[in-house]
């Protein structure tokens, strides 16, 4: 299959060739017939095979199809839970509209009010945001969503995960006159995903993409055991020091310890920038863009950084700290292995962390191999995880108590 199939607008096919795209994903096969028809969709795909632009595509051509006849306000709103998703998206949402006069406008959290004045205020077609700063706008009555027409919720499961609940049915609210809705999530499993959903969308399709070999990320897997956070850190500069860590990304629980990680890794000759939350947008930026531009190939982020990074030609991402689910782990170990390539994901674990990694096997249905370094071997031997034991039922109580001696 083509993208030429699709019968796209010739702007949007002069964009596809130019950025060397001619054949679609599975998620983009599945996502573009129904989208193109107008239908509202509820899909999932794995990270890196090409979901934004299974959305990014129909938005512009509907915008093509139906132009504007009054200045106003976004008629297409994306949503995502990001900055560095928001971004991403935003990027390739002008890379795909480069031959069109659409206007494309980004509203973030962390940057100062007055740089979204001419977004707000100038005629806008297509415009991408996180939820608590547009919500902040909405209730200053400087945006209205009423003129949305197309609204797309990109990582919708994440939005709510991150308690953006309120916010996300208020956007659904004040877009009431909608034509169309699109929610891209990990996985369309959950009681909060599902009670959205039935009162978001109109009688969507459900997709679910599962990529051919090809598309699918090759990620290898292992773990390291270490005996205390020394231990772990002497481990984590031995694992960058090798040849074949060409960028790696160093996950981190705490605001904290990547302050104090960051310092120790200088320390040792390998320099690093830093990516956590609350931090300036112009900030993030400036490490993102170190990183991209391969003037530092070690990035150390907490889990802000699990979702929207769109970095190609990551080789390695690294658990200094496990996470807190298994579901986290999985959206960390995706920013390697992207688009097909292959990638490694490695995690440096304590006694303590071993319940996860239960849970993490458990998720993903693979075992995490144990690798030793030699000179770095663990001392202590691997901590056993208690499994709990079920209750019995009531028939099988009732066999027991049976069974059991007569006082």
């Amino acid at each position: 299959m083509s993208f030429a199939e699709f019968q796209l607008d010739d702007a949007l096919n002069r964009a596809l060739e130019t950025a060397g795209f001619s054949e679609p994903t599975q998620i983009q096969q599945l996502a573009l017939p129904l989208a193109l028809e107008g239908r509202d969709i509820m899909a999932s795909a794995p990270t890196g095979t090409g979901k934004t632009l299974a959305f990014v595509l129909p938005a512009i051509q509907y915008l093509l199809d139906f132009s504007r006849r009054d200045p106003g306000f976004a008629r297409v709103l994306v949503m995502t839970p990001t900055r560095e998703l928001a971004y991403q998206v935003y990027d390739e949402f002008r890379q795909f509209s480069q031959h069109t006069t659409l206007n494309i406008g980004l509203i973030t959290g962390g940057v100062n009010y007055g740089s979204h004045k001419d977004t707000l205020e100038k005629n806008n077609d297509i415009l991408v945001a996180t939820p608590g700063r547009l919500i902040e706008y909405l209730d200053e009555e400087s945006f209205q969503a009423d003129e949305v027409e197309v609204l797309i919720l990109d990582e919708a499961d994440r939005m709510l995960d991150m308690g953006f609940v309120g916010e996300m049915n208020r956007i659904v609210l004040e877009a009431r006159r909608r034509r169309q809705t699109m929610l891209f999530s990990a996985t369309l499993e959950g009681a909060t995903l599902e009670r959205f959903a039935s009162h978001s969308l109109k009688e969507p399709e459900r997709i679910e993409a599962h990529p051919s070999r090809k598309e699918k990320a090759k990620i290898l897997q292992w773990c390291h055991l270490a005996d205390d956070i020394n231990h772990k850190l002497a481990l984590l500069i031995h694992i960058l020091q090798q040849e074949d860590v060409t960028k790696a990304i160093v996950f981190v629980k705490t605001r904290e310890r990547l302050a104090t990680l960051s310092g120790q890794l200088e320390t040792a000759g390998l320099r690093c920038c830093w990516l956590q939350g609350e931090m300036p947008q112009d900030k993030r930026l400036q490490a993102l863009a170190r990183f991209t531009n391969n003037q530092v190939r070690i990035l150390v982020a907490t889990d802000v950084a699990a979702r929207g990074l769109d970095i190609d030609d990551i080789s390695h991402v690294i658990n200094f700290d496990m996470p807190r689910s298994a579901d986290v782990y999985v959206h960390r170990i995706g920013r390697t292995g992207r688009a097909g390539k292959k990638g490694t994901a490695i995690s440096l674990v304590e006694a303590h962390d071993m319940s996860i990694v239960a849970k993490v096997e458990r998720y993903t249905e693979q075992k995490l191999k144990r690798r030793n370094i030699e000179g770095l071997r663990a001392k202590n031997k691997e901590a056993k995880v208690a499994s709990k034991k079920k209750k019995p039922g009531k028939l099988a109580a009732k066999k027991l108590a049976k069974k059991a001696p007569k006082k």
